[in-house]
Formats: structure tokens, sequence, C-alpha cells
């Protein structure tokens, strides 16, 4: 069927259109400031066949992953016939959809005039879904540990509550009213575009909503196929390694080989660490979906996704390997890896594009996570938060100090207002770290230093911090960005504490954290004297 390119483009707009409804909605309901003030979440609309239509911004390393919790799901209940309207479906289950059990994915069939037509699908981050520990254990060995582990449910079976399943979700969690609100956020977030689905098909016709769908994805593959054939044909391969897989752990290897071929390109991860005895794993979902994002990091990437992005990629990962994590695999640091995978596709493509990518960052959650009673509400309190990074730098400019990892994407950190406001806990600094970017013709962004101070007694901390042994590393002549350093003092005692679980951190205790910030570019004799000057001004260099 033809479908004129005007009326293209506006069904293509109002599929995006409609994701940034789901996505404003699902904040504006959402219970957690994980949820309405980090943006730890993601959501996207789908056709029938589980398609991408849409998305909103959100976690770029969800970036597919959604697309394999519908599949999944409509596999484990039967297939699409067996969807009603009113269904709502929850899973979250790690080697099925790659990321942490916190994640739970919520998805609702769409219908209209009684004709499967869609689905709305929403991802995000639970506070507390019953782990051994409070809100995420740093140091699990088992994906028994981290909470409950759901294979596709029904929440709501043709509208009506599956009153045992929501009870079993909130029954088992230390926070209860959380799971909750922001559960019903997330189907809130699928009704929306439901709505705005139906609207856009009341409008031009399920037949022509189709076939510009088609159009559509057939333009973003053609885009992506352009793009790799500018790239020249060769195999560009490189490595480096995380510090550990979790609280005295061993260092942990990434291989990646990146083949270029005409318009195809193919990631090799074989090489890789196995399964690592920590929960720095992660199920093959969702290293497909990091895979896609360093993909986007250098191919058309204000091109919007679609179904028909990421057809000229493939990606080749060992079984078994951290990577593609089996079971009983602890996965609740599903990300360091990733992320480092993703900057070292980014280095061994350099040589070819050399216009196009950026200096390394430190490409880790760089997490912090308090625990326990609460005095203003006499309620226990999990508040977890991913601490920004310097970015490296590029070709004709420095690195971005202060933003969150290449998978965080739109995530933001919890305001030092809402932090100090809803929990005993005090910030004492916010600021960017002078000097922590690498020197070079363009310099790395500065990483960020947070001091944080417990206001109340039985409080616990958590940490999750990397890339000291492989930090951020500078191009073409440009040095490599500070490495992360944070420090824990209690009664006058400093001990460092880049992983650790459940620490007790007693009243009065405070955290000093510093992230690493991104590789400089370039030679650093060849700096403007004019930008070397402005970084002394604002304060950016010392030396």
């Amino acid at each position: 069927m033809y479908v004129d390119p005007v009326t293209v483009e506006v069904i293509r707009n109002a599929f995006i259109s409609i994701a940034s409804q789901m996505n404003n909605n699902l904040a504006r309901s959402a219970y957690t400031p994980i949820i309405y003030e980090m943006k730890d979440c993601s959501v996207g609309l789908f056709d029938a066949r589980g398609n991408l239509l849409g998305q909103a911004p959100g976690l770029p390393i969800f970036l597919g992953s959604l697309e394999a919790a519908i599949d999944v799901t409509l596999e484990h209940m039967g297939g699409p016939e067996s969807c009603r309207p009113g269904d709502v479906y929850a899973v979250n289950d790690s080697y099925m959809v790659g990321s942490h059990l916190n994640d739970v994915n919520v998805i609702s069939p769409i219908f209209h005039s009684g004709e499967l037509v869609g689905f709305g699908a929403t991802k995000a981050h639970w506070l507390d879904i019953g782990a051994k520990d409070p809100g995420q254990a740093m140091d699990s060995t088992s994906i028994y540990q981290e909470g409950y582990r759901i294979a596709p449910v029904h929440l709501y079976r043709e509208g009506k509550p599956e009153r045992g399943m929501l009870d079993f979700l909130t029954r088992n969690s230390r926070l209860p009213r959380s799971i909750w609100g922001d559960m019903h956020a997330q189907i809130a977030a699928c009704r929306t575009g439901e709505r705005g689905l139906a609207e856009l098909i009341d409008r031009f016709g399920l037949d022509t909503v189709t076939a510009a769908a088609e159009v559509i994805f057939d333009q973003c593959e053609r885009l992506d196929r352009e793009a790799v054939a500018s790239i020249s044909d060769g195999v560009y391969e490189t490595d480096g390694e995380m510090d550990s897989w979790g609280p005295g752990g061993d260092p942990v290897y990434v291989k990646v080989v990146v083949t270029v071929e005409g318009e195809e390109i193919r990631v090799d991860l074989d090489g890789s660490a196995p399964m690592t005895p920590g929960c720095m794993n992660c199920g093959l979902a969702q290293t497909e979906a990091a895979a896609n994002l360093a993909f986007k990091m250098l191919i058309n990437s204000d091109v919007p996704v679609t179904a028909g992005t990421f057809r000229n990629l493939t990606l080749s990962a060992p079984e078994a390997s951290v990577f593609d994590a089996r079971e009983p695999a602890a996965c609740q640091y599903y990300y360091p890896h990733l992320g480092m995978m993703i900057d070292l596709f980014i280095r061994a493509l350099a040589p070819a594009v050399p216009e196009r990518v950026v200096a390394g960052q430190a490409a880790d959650p760089m997490n912090v996570l308090f625990s326990g009673p609460n005095p203003r509400t006499g309620e226990d309190f999990v508040v977890g938060e991913a601490t920004a990074v310097g970015w490296g730098a590029y070709q004709g400019g420095d690195g971005t100090n202060g933003l969150i990892n290449y998978g965080g994407g739109d995530l933001k950190n919890i305001p030092v207002e809402v932090m100090e406001s809803r929990y005993p806990i005090r910030v004492h600094q916010y600021s960017v770290w002078p000097d922590s970017g690498g020197r070079g013709r363009w310099r790395g962004g500065l990483g960020v230093l947070r001091d944080y101070e417990v206001l109340a007694d039985d409080i616990t901390v958590s940490t999750w911090f990397e890339r000291t042994r492989t930090p951020a590393w500078g191009l073409f002549g440009g040095e490599d960005g500070a490495a992360t350093d944070v420090m824990l003092t209690v009664d006058g005692e400093t001990v460092p504490l880049l992983k650790a679980n459940q620490i007790p951190a007693p009243k009065g205790s405070r955290l000093h954290v510093a992230t690493g910030g991104g590789g400089g570019y370039g030679v650093p004799e060849e700096r403007d004297p004019e930008l070397a000057a402005q970084d002394a001004i604002d304060g950016y260099a010392t030396g």
C-alpha cells in the first residue's frame, strides 16, 4: 500500500509523541524518586508483531530489551492470540530480559475494534523486590539472593486484578507502597499508549498506519546501511579490564572485535570473561541492547530508533559468559561490563572514524545506596543514585562535565533538595572535580565530587564504583582521565570504599565520592591557550 511522504512523516512524529506522553505519565504517576526524579525507566510503543514504532528519551541501555520482553511474554503466554483487552503482564527474569531483577517490564496489548494492533511496554526500576539486602545487594553471588524472579505473569486479566500476584509482589517487598505505586504508574503509561495508538488509527486507518510503519522501518535500515558502508572494511579490536566482579573479587576481562564488511557490521565478544562468581553478569538480551547502543553512538545517532534500526548489526557472545549468564548467576550489576563494551567499541573504531568517536569515559553506574530506618516517617527507607562522570573529548570539542554514563541516557541524579527533604542524608558538596579530565588538544570532561553525611542511626551504605584498572583513555595523544575514588569516614577513621555492601554508617559518618574524568583527545601541547586560560578561570584546571 502506498502512503505519501507527508503522511508517513506525520505518523512517524505521532509514534514518538505517543511514546513521550507515555513516559511523561509514568514520571508524573510514579511513587518513588528513582522514577519521577532520576527517570530510571524506559517506554516504547510497538505494533502487533512487537516491532518498535517509537520510544521516548529514557535509558538507552534498554534499546532492544523491551522487544525481548514482549517476545518472551507472548511465547510464554501462548502467542498473540492469547492476548485479551485489559490484560497486563509483568516479567523481570534476568535470563529472559537481560538486566537485574529490579528492572520490571510491564506490558499491555492494545486492541482496536476487537483486533490486536500493538503493545505498550515500560521498564522501570523497583526499589526493593525482596532481595537479601534492602534495595539491591552489591555482593550477591546467586540470582536467588537478588529478589523475586518473575517469568511472564498476568497482573491484570481482562481488566480484573490478579490479586494473588499483586499481593505476592507487595508482600515480599520491604517497600510495598512503593511497589504498588510504581507498578500502577507503569500500567498508566501503557494505557496512555493504548489511547494514543487508537486515536492515530481512528484518524488514518489501520492499513495506512501499518504501511507507514513499514516505510519508516525501511528508511531506517537504508540509512544505517549507507552509514556503515562509508566505514572502511576491516577488523578492529581492543580490550580492557574491569576492577572486579564484586567486593573483594577478581578483575573481569572484556574483549571486543568489530568487523565491518560492506553494509554489515559485526560485534564479537569471544574471549571475554566467563560468568563471574559475583553479580557482574547479564542475560544475552541485555548484551544485544548494549550492542545496539554502541552501534547507535556512531551510526546515525540523530535518527530515531525503530524496528528498522540495527538490521545490519550482528552480535556474537560466548555462552555462559559474563555477557550471556545462565542460572544461577547473579545479575545485579548487569551494566559495568556492558559499559566497558560500548566504550571499547568506540575505541576500536576510532582509527576508521576519528571524526565520530569520543575518548574514553568511566562507563559505569557509580552507584551509592543508603538504607535503614527513617526517623522522619517511622518507616524503612532505601535511596540510591547513579553518579555522573566525565565524558571523553572529541575532535573539535572538550568532553562534557558531570554527565551520566552512556547507558544511563536520560537518567538524572536525585536533586540535593529531594535527598535532604525525604531522607536522613545531608549533601555537603556537589561540584565538578578540577583536573579530573584527561589533558589533550581537547580536554576530557570532569567527574564530580559528592559528599554525603548520615543524619540518623542504624543506617548502612552500599557502593559500586569502577574503572580504576582501566580509566577513561585518551585518543590520538590525549591523556587518560582521573580514576574514581570513594572514601568513607566513620568516627574519624577513613577507609576506601569502591565496592561494598551494607557497611554500617552511624550518625555523623561521611561518604566522599569522586567519579572518573573523561579522556583527552589530541596532543595536549596543541591545546588553544585561550581554552586553557578559560579552564583556569572556570576552576576546571588548577595547574
